[in-house]
């Protein structure tokens, strides 16, 4: 077994209905994580991977959340492997114009969730993941525990 630590998420989309209100709380949940706002706009406001935006009732029910890869190939494999597990196309692979080399696909999960893989390119955000390796002891049958 292996464990990934790193980058796996690439951003988390919230669409919210009272966006003061949703800028008070995550102002005062991350200033007491020792972070803060990165950015804000008329009608959105972001802390590093946290993308937080004002929407309409019918798109409050649902997430936007990216997923990022190492190369647009895995861009490919995971729109093919979502779609042949039931998964909605909601955006076929390709450049999008949010920066040079935004490479992303799209899809909805069973629930309607936007769900996103995106490769920035190598000189962006990419980054790779940490790896380690768990030491794990049995403990009582049927339990494994890991550090």
């Amino acid at each position: 077994m292996e464990y990934h630590y790193g980058r796996l998420l690439d951003h988390i989309h919230l669409v919210v209905a009272d966006l003061p209100a949703s800028k008070r709380f995550y102002t005062a949940v991350l200033q007491a994580l020792g972070r803060e706002l990165t950015g804000e706009g008329p009608d959105y406001f972001w802390a590093d991977e946290l993308f937080v935006s004002c929407g309409s009732p019918a798109s409050r029910s649902h997430v936007h959340l990216a997923f990022q890869t190492a190369d647009p190939a895995r861009v490919q494999r995971f729109y093919q492997a979502g779609l042949a597990a039931g998964g909605g196309d909601n955006g076929q692979p390709g450049e999008r114009p949010y920066h040079d080399g935004y490479y992303a696909a799209y899809l909805t999960d069973p629930d309607g969730n936007n769900i996103e893989a995106v490769f920035h390119g190598p000189h962006w955000r990419s980054a790779a993941s940490i790896q380690v390796q768990p030491r794990c002891q049995d403990v009582a049958a049927p339990f494994t525990v890991c550090e």
